[in-house]
């Protein structure tokens, strides 16, 4: 049997811990999802408007092993700082690819668009992702919150404030595998006409509200887009598993994970998202033999983590400027 964790973060993974740090004012977020020590990582990206950093460094073939950590930031491109951020504070921590007495920290990252949301981006010369970055990584924690957080705090999701949320489960014989989702995108997360989530049969005790399965009176409108923010969108996220596995093995759980997002967003993989999901790999548990097999099953088990974790981003996310929260608007409060 497989059950959500102890806490339903992906947290409940062995040896991860996550830091948020917002600005208020600019109405953005980074998210910093650091291991106890480097970790086997993978990634695959799927949509047509990708925003990243050191995805490259994944590849099965590329020198490096392990990063140090993962970030998923607002912003656009000027989040892409916050990695940076992120790199310093892990370097000042003596983490890092040690080479001749240096720690240099390997920190791929994947970034949303919330650059017209209604904060305020005169930032002038410094935008504030690279100390969102250092911010978020000084305060990792196995606890943290959803919706108006970390990298989902200015997202929208559709027409409905979007956010950040996680999921995880745990299986009987020691398998843990969790995501984190900030939720961003030009598709919904709704079932048309209704208050019901795409993702709802996977939900776990009542994780999004318990609204269960639609009433419907007509069939599902065919129309994938009815209204949207158009070229200001993307989610990216982070999936963890204790399993051991390599830097192929992990891009293969990323690639059946993104099914994850299809299952609670329509449309998605648009031109206009840049969806990412990387894989992380604690190795705190052999994989178990037969080989596709086990690796299967973790798959599977982190596309449902992924979609459960879209919908909780959204439940959870309270209205902020002209977006409403899911709960005001379907007076779920």
């Amino acid at each position: 049997m497989i059950k959500p964790g102890a806490k339903n973060l992906i947290t409940d993974v062995d040896g991860i811990q996550v830091g948020n740090a917002h600005d208020e004012t600019a109405m953005t977020g980074v998210t910093a999802v650091i291991p106890d020590s480097s970790a086997v990582a993978g990634v695959d990206v799927r949509g047509g408007g990708p925003g990243t950093r050191e995805t490259e460094v994944l590849r099965p073939d590329c020198l490096v092993e392990r990063v140090d950590g993962i970030v998923l930031s607002g912003g656009s491109v000027f989040g892409l700082e916050a990695a940076a951020g992120v790199t310093t504070a892990l370097a000042k921590m003596s983490r890092g690819f040690e080479l001749r007495g240096l720690n240099i920290p390997i920190v791929p990252s994947a970034v949303l668009f919330d650059l017209l949301n209604d904060g305020d981006k005169n930032w002038g010369d410094v935008p504030p992702y690279r100390q969102l970055g250092q911010r978020a990584t000084e305060t990792v924690s196995h606890d943290f919150g959803l919706g108006n957080v970390g990298a989902g705090y200015g997202a929208a999701a559709g027409t409905l404030k979007g956010g950040l949320g996680s999921a995880s489960a745990v299986s009987e014989d020691g398998i843990q595998v969790g995501a984190v989702i900030a939720v961003n995108p030009v598709g919904s997360v709704l079932i048309p006409g209704t208050s019901s989530f795409w993702a709802w049969p996977l939900e776990q005790n009542g994780e999004f509200g318990g609204e269960g399965a639609p009433q419907l009176t007509e069939d599902i409108s065919l129309e994938a887009i009815a209204e949207g923010r158009l070229m200001e969108n993307t989610t990216i996220g982070v999936v963890a598993t204790n399993v051991a596995m390599n830097k192929a093995q992990a891009q293969r759980v990323s690639i059946m994970a993104q099914d994850g997002y299809a299952r609670a967003i329509r449309p998605v993989h648009t031109p206009m998202d840049g969806d990412t999901i990387f894989t992380l790999s604690t190795e705190k548990r052999s994989l178990d033999d037969p080989e596709p097999l086990a690796l299967a099953r973790i798959g599977a088990i982190a596309a449902d983590c992924v979609a459960r974790a879209v919908a909780r981003a959204v439940y959870n996310a309270e209205s902020l400027g002209r977006l409403p929260g899911y709960r005001a608007l379907f007076n779920k409060n």
